[in-house]
């Protein structure tokens, strides 16, 4: 897909259904496409309008890998230390501290195209343990 607003919602939509169809609880499927409107938005401000993107969404026992695929292998997103949800001031940057809470261990690999960020939310998020 390329990177806009409705190829977006098509994404948000996909993921959804595709998590519920396999059992994933409503709570988890939310975090997902709230990680995966994250990734997406990231991704399009490191790249621009419109860049080919790769969203994934897959339910394992452990809990829902969420990966996204963009073209620029150069530019990896970097965990700010001091980062935080609660500032009341910042106007940006609350992106990666979330992805820290909901995705510990979150992390970007290179690839021959581009770089993939990846994360598994866990099982444990949905309540229903």
């Amino acid at each position: 897909m390329s990177a806009s607003p409705g190829n977006l919602r098509a994404a948000r939509g996909l993921t959804a259904h595709a998590l519920l169809g396999v059992g994933a609880s409503p709570d988890l499927v939310d975090v997902a496409q709230l990680v995966l409107c994250e990734l997406y938005g990231n991704a399009v401000r490191a790249c621009g309008d419109h860049v080919p993107l790769v969203a994934e969404a897959e339910a394992v026992p452990a809990g829902v890998w969420v990966r996204l695929h963009d073209p620029d292998g150069r530019r990896h997103p970097r965990r700010v230390p001091g980062a935080r949800l609660d500032d009341a001031e910042a106007e940006s940057g609350r992106g990666l501290p979330l992805m820290d809470l909901l995705a510990p261990g979150w992390q970007v690999v290179t690839t021959p195209v581009g770089k993939q960020v990846r994360c598994l939310l866990s099982r444990d998020l949905d309540g229903a343990n």
